[in-house]
């Protein structure tokens, strides 16, 4: 009788943006992963309108940034209405430029089936396909795996599992996790995606009224399709009606004062009540939540589809490392260490964008720009309360937890550019020493671990290999001072930073520690820092 087949790494539940990052993040990896969705087809829903600009970061590291900045759109201005009539233009990203420590300035506009496209096909170069058809009934965990129980009477035994499902989540239902929040059943809209002819394609359009309200945006990537939002029309008795395309047409008219039969085509058609709920744990022993399976909120800010595909960016490596034997498992635990606090400020602040926007659109020349504010951008996220973070060491600019910054610099050999962001992209974990005293801690630290880490010496003398990493640090030349005004380091400091494999920093420590390859080796097995605290 022939031995049962070991169970795969990595069984991820939902193939929308969240559960494709982290199928990519483990493929890219070498982990095998298989991925199941319930529905019998791919969704042609619009619905989150794009990447923010950490978002994009996690994406460039993906390999997938220029299919979704040649899909997508830059956002357009805002153009808003009272009484039919255009009254107010709006560019709330107007003012902002890409920064040479931020590449990004602002979100992506591209429709969620565009971008789960891209992903897929990314998916597909490593070999995975999303399984179709494939809806979860139970989960039994054993000693040393979890067996999933698929309609049908199908299984898949798996070392992990991770519910990338959506609200309605099998995964966090199937584990007994509380789902805790409130569903504002007053705050409500109806949504769609629908086709008119005729409208300026060059303006997101808001009409306000005092009774009501309808948004258009152009849906990127089509000729003449709109995503539609609008307060619902209700009964006699004031109950809400339910989407259709004459509701849709109704609303369209009397809001905006053109003939509804402009609006051709309604499909896609649902109703949003504002849910904030956030799941009381991210993790039950061999299974993990991510996405809107661990937190739903308002989609005010554009958080929702953004906070889901950084979850997944946190828990891949982290999986990756585990299965692979390069840490050991209480690596786990620092994911919803590091991440449900995360969930939890991102519930305020898209609850706090919503209260301002409802009260900009009471007022003529109010709209949806109010929703966008700090902490909209998901550049200044960091876990500095992370045991990952622990050590206490610190720049003028920087603490271990926070996101590591990009910069422009040069190939010390060649003298060709190459920004930070393209010595961290891919799967290993990266040392910068900035400094000439750092070059002998970066050579021990790439010959203890090879391609693990890849050591870049900033301004530290080589000799180093073009091209390749040759045994050694790769040299950089700091030539404009921006990575060393990122990093808060001044011009005759010799230190060294680990940067994670999520783009967040590590370790910062001196190059003359004499702990400091040790820290470095513990970091990389998932130990968090015990040394002794030294002072910069």
């Amino acid at each position: 009788m022939p031995a049962p087949a070991p169970p795969i790494p990595v069984l991820v539940v939902g193939s929308g943006p969240t559960g494709l990052t982290l199928a990519i993040d483990l493929a890219r990896r070498g982990v095998g992963v298989r991925i199941i969705d319930k529905s019998a087809r791919f969704p042609r829903s619009s619905r989150a309108k794009g990447p923010n600009p950490r978002s994009l970061e996690v994406l460039e590291d993906l390999g997938v940034i220029d299919a979704v900045l040649a899909a997508g759109a830059a956002p357009l201005p805002m153009r808003k209405y009272r009484g039919g009539v255009a009254i107010a233009d709006a560019e709330p990203y107007a003012g902002l430029r890409p920064t040479p420590d931020a590449p990004y300035d602002r979100p992506r506009m591209i429709a969620q089936w565009q971008l789960e496209e891209v992903l897929r096909a990314r998916l597909a170069e490593y070999g995975v396909r999303v399984e179709l058809g494939s809806e979860l009934v139970a989960l039994a965990e054993g000693e040393a795996s979890v067996t999933a129980t698929l309609a049908g009477g199908g299984r898949i035994e798996a070392s992990y599992v991770a519910g990338c499902d959506g609200g309605h989540s099998a995964v966090r239902k199937l584990l007994g996790i509380p789902f805790e929040g409130r569903t504002a059943e007053t705050q409500q809209m109806v949504c769609g995606d629908v086709e008119i002819e005729g409208l300026d394609r060059g303006f997101w359009h808001q009409w306000f009224d005092e009774d009501g309200a309808v948004m258009l945006c152009p849906i990127p990537g089509t000729r003449s399709g709109w995503w539609f939002q609008a307060g619902p029309e209700t009964d006699a008795s004031g109950a809400p009606v339910p989407p259709s395309l004459a509701g849709f047409r109704r609303l369209f008219a009397k809001h905006t004062g053109l003939p509804g039969d402009r609006l051709t085509e309604a499909t896609l058609l649902s109703t949003y009540r504002v849910n904030e709920r956030m799941a009381a744990r991210y993790r039950v022993g061999r299974a993990f939540l991510a996405g809107d399976a661990a937190h739903v909120h308002s989609i005010a800010g554009g958080l929702g589809m953004n906070t889901g595909i950084q979850d997944a960016y946190n828990l891949g490596w982290k999986l990756a490392r585990v299965v692979s034997g390069l840490a050991g498992p209480a690596l786990l635990d620092t994911y919803e260490e590091e991440r449900l606090p995360v969930a939890a400020e991102v519930l305020d602040i898209s609850g706090q964008r919503l209260r301002a926007t409802l009260e900009a659109i009471r007022k003529p020349g109010g709209g949806l720009d109010s929703a966008v504010g700090p902490g909209t951008n998901g550049l200044g996220g960091g876990y500095r309360w992370s045991s990952l973070a622990a050590s206490p060491l610190a720049t003028s600019r920087l603490r271990p937890g926070d996101r590591a910054p990009d910069a422009p610099c040069r190939d010390a050999t060649t003298g060709a550019p190459i920004r930070l962001f393209d010595a961290f992209a891919g799967p290993h974990f990266t040392l910068l020493g900035f400094g000439t005293g750092t070059t002998r801690a970066l050579r021990e630290a790439t010959a203890a671990h090879g391609e693990d880490l890849r050591a870049y010496g900033v301004d530290a003398p080589g000799p180093y290999e073009p091209g390749h990493h040759a045994g050694g640090p790769y040299g950089l030349a700091d030539h404009a001072g921006h990575a060393r005004s990122a990093y808060g380091i001044g011009p005759d400091d010799d230190l060294l930073v680990l940067v994670r494999p999520d783009n967040h920093v590590g370790l910062i420590a001196r190059s003359d520690d004499g702990r400091a390859v040790a820290e470095i080796a513990a970091h990389l097995g998932g130990i968090p820092y015990s040394g002794t605290e030294c002072r910069s």
